[in-house]
């Protein structure tokens, strides 16, 4: 949709920015955020629930992305492992959303994972491919999708602040794919600027 694909492109330069800025990705959105922005504490947890700023081993990265859709408030922190070939595994996603009054959390948490589920199949394989004016994909059977054997572990934490229930219905998918494309470039300095990835980078 739009909205994932304006994520992608806002939050991978806002990451451009910060090591531009010479300034932590965190702490650049961190400063550029209202001290009383539901979007601050939001990030915060986030990043304290993914343990952001602890160091990782060689050709791993941690990436955020920090988005808002449906009036909810969404951070996602993203790790990834890049192999020698380019080889690429997506190893976590921890997911913090202020979506005002939660009614059902059970719900809203399997919606969150389905959602990052999604993310994860749209940045890696999500395109339709055009041959002689015609699409090529019809159905399932040649349209790839992220197994769920294949998920990453996610994290889903709900930060209600109050105010009246807002949506929640597919907001954690937009903010997958810019996190991927920061952590890859944390692991290997790589800037990945087009959709979908792939498995190798």
């Amino acid at each position: 949709t739009s909205v994932s694909y304006g994520a992608f492109v806002i939050e991978s330069f806002m990451d451009e920015l910060a090591h531009s800025a010479g300034i932590d990705p965190v702490e650049f959105r961190l400063a550029n955020l209202a001290p009383d922005s539901r979007r601050r504490a939001v990030l915060e947890l986030a990043a304290q629930k993914a343990g952001w700023g602890e160091s990782l081993p060689a050709g791993r990265g941690r990436g955020v992305a920090l988005f808002e859709k449906a009036r909810t408030t969404i951070a996602q922190v993203v790790d990834v492992t890049v192999g020698a070939a380019g080889e690429l595994s997506i190893d976590r996603i921890v997911c913090v959303a202020d979506s005002g009054q939660v009614l059902h959390p059970d719900t809203v948490h399997a919606m969150m994972e389905g959602g990052m589920l999604y993310g994860v199949s749209a940045a890696l394989y999500g395109e339709v491919t055009l041959e002689d004016g015609r699409v090529q994909q019809s159905n399932f059977h040649d349209y790839r999708e992220q197994p769920m054997a294949d998920m990453p572990e996610v994290e889903v934490y709900l930060l209600p602040q109050g105010g009246r229930p807002e949506g929640i219905g597919e907001t954690a998918v937009p903010g997958v794919a810019p996190g991927i494309a920061n952590a890859i470039f944390a692991a290997t300095g790589r800037r990945i600027r087009t959709l979908p990835f792939g498995q190798r980078v």
